[in-house]
């Protein structure tokens, strides 16, 4: 089979590896069909793992597939059905895999693509317990958009920073992967959104999706922004995963009692934090890491509902180098899915 490995950090090739075994009793063989890309794949890229891992390295966090072949003991899945595979290496067996948390595992393996082989593979054998299946309805592009994209929001927007209906939301980066479903996931219930963006074409797009107020950050303050937009009175929730260069703004943005629910930090790990204020106006600041196989479902029934992915462009497996580029430069809108 072709596999896509890092074989150095900023360094991917093509190799032609062994097909894998017959499926054991609880695992399935899945043909990967598409493979999304994620900042996550970038950082690996640069070599910011943050744990030991060892080279070659197949890359690939995000994928979809079809099964090919089932092990004796798989009686939920059939050669012909479509499924996704959870990224996370759980126990399943810590007090936190057994609530369901597996983003909280004590005992983690870590994550397929990033610290142990991924899924930019033509066949992929998996286990039962992180293989879920894909309902109708739902494309195999679409799929391959779940468990770092679309299941990512689920458990910052709901569980987190519990997103209730006709609040107002602060999104950031509102073209990307995670920002652009986030629009979505929040317009579905009713909310007001505003987001940034770093351009007007983008701005258009935002809007497009269904975003009141699209505010570019490169032309004009958003905290300022935000605080016209809201009558001073500021939002309840900010979606944040850019880091350093919006932080404080963040902060500010946020109405009295407010929640902060942030992923990630694309401009910087560090950022200085006015903590009076956030003790004054009692506000609540939430980290959120990955997502549970249940977030997984939930975004697959969500996208069979009808709320989808925004696809920038799908490629060929071989482009996927270009395309790290493209989101080492925030030249996309939404997702790069490539299709095997």
């Amino acid at each position: 089979m072709r596999a896509l490995r890092l074989v150095a950090d900023e360094r991917l090739e093509f190799h032609e590896l062994e097909d894998p075994p017959d499926p054991a009793i609880d695992e399935v063989l899945i043909r990967i069909q598409a493979v999304s890309l994620n900042h996550i794949d970038l950082f690996g890229v640069r070599g910011m793992a943050f744990a030991k891992r060892e080279m070659p390295l197949i890359v690939g966090v995000e994928a979809s597939g079809v099964i090919e072949a089932a092990g004796p003991n798989v009686s939920h899945l059939k050669p012909g059905d479509r499924a996704i595979v959870y990224p996370g290496l759980a126990c399943q067996i810590c007090r936190r895999c057994q609530a369901g948390q597996e983003n909280l595992c004590e005992d983690t393996g870590g994550i397929m693509g990033f610290h142990v082989d991924g899924m930019a593979r033509d066949l992929l054998l998996a286990p039962i317990n992180r293989t879920i299946p894909v309902p109708d309805g739902v494309t195999a592009v679409q799929a391959a958009c779940v468990t770092v994209t679309f299941a990512t929001v689920q458990h910052m927007l709901f569980d987190n920073a519990r997103l209730q209906p006709n609040e107002t939301v602060l999104i950031h980066a509102g073209g990307s992967g995670i920002g652009s479903t986030a629009i979505k996931m929040a317009k579905a219930i009713g909310c007001t959104v505003i987001t940034t963006v770093g351009s007007d074409d983008k701005a258009e797009k935002a809007a497009a999706l269904g975003a009141d107020h699209v505010i570019n950050y490169r032309s004009e303050r958003f905290e300022g922004r935000v605080r016209r937009i809201t009558d001073k009175q500021g939002v309840d929730v900010v979606f944040e995963h850019v880091g350093q260069d919006t932080w404080a703004g963040s902060l500010l943005s946020l109405r009295k009692g407010g929640r902060l629910v942030t992923c990630g930090s694309t401009s910087g790990i560090s950022a200085q934090t006015n903590l009076y204020s956030i003790f004054q106006q009692q506000l609540r600041i939430i980290g959120s890491f990955g997502s549970s196989v249940r977030n997984c479902r939930d975004s697959l029934t969500k996208m069979a509902e009808g709320i989808t992915p925004a696809i920038d462009t799908e490629i060929a497996l071989e482009d996927f180098p270009v395309a790290i580029e493209r989101l080492r430069n925030r030249d996309v809108f939404g997702k790069i899915v490539a299709v095997l």
